[in-house]
């Protein structure tokens, strides 16, 4: 399993407890198990790859690393989310932008730049072309006001993209 697909399973693990209010532990301990990854598999090619330790401690770490700093990353997106009301964002797209944030402000082996790009690609398997844009708005925002001293990414063109 590759961290990019690690990265997309832990967004969906947040998705789903941002919408059940679950406990992430057992949430965790439910999902990150060979049989609930064979019925995943039947509707998405993303679980048809059990991970390997690395990457199960990786999912832990982001889900649970983003429930606990939750608040602070939800005050993080609001603050760089200029002129849009916390509640109209997708919620999706606040799980995603959860855990770009979360990698770079606490995964130190995770570059900036990819956590960024990996957010957008994987926004752009669940949320229209607008929504993609917006969040590379807020997390281009958010990077180059926390990090000014980071070398400049250019804003990717949102058209020029494949879907």
């Amino acid at each position: 399993m590759t961290r990019s697909n690690a990265r997309e399973i832990a967004m969906q693990i947040v998705f789903s407890l941002k919408v059940g209010r679950f406990d992430p532990s057992e949430v965790l301990n439910s999902w990150l198990t060979e049989e609930r990854f064979q019925e995943l598999a039947e509707e998405m090619p993303l679980y048809d790859q059990f991970p390997e330790e690395k990457q199960e401690q990786y999912i832990r770490q982001v889900v649970l690393g983003t429930v606990s700093h939750g608040e602070e990353l939800d005050r993080r997106i609001s603050q760089y989310a200029v002129g849009w009301a916390f509640s109209r964002i997708p919620k999706m797209a606040v799980a995603i932008m959860k855990v770009a944030m979360f990698e770079v402000l606490y995964l130190s082996d995770v570059p900036t730049a990819s956590a960024i790009d990996e957010a957008v690609e994987i926004a752009k398997g669940y949320e229209p072309p607008e929504v993609v844009s917006f969040l590379n708005g807020i997390l281009g925002s958010f990077v180059r006001a926390e990090f000014p001293d980071a070398p400049p990414k250019p804003q990717r063109d949102m058209e020029a993209q494949p879907e």
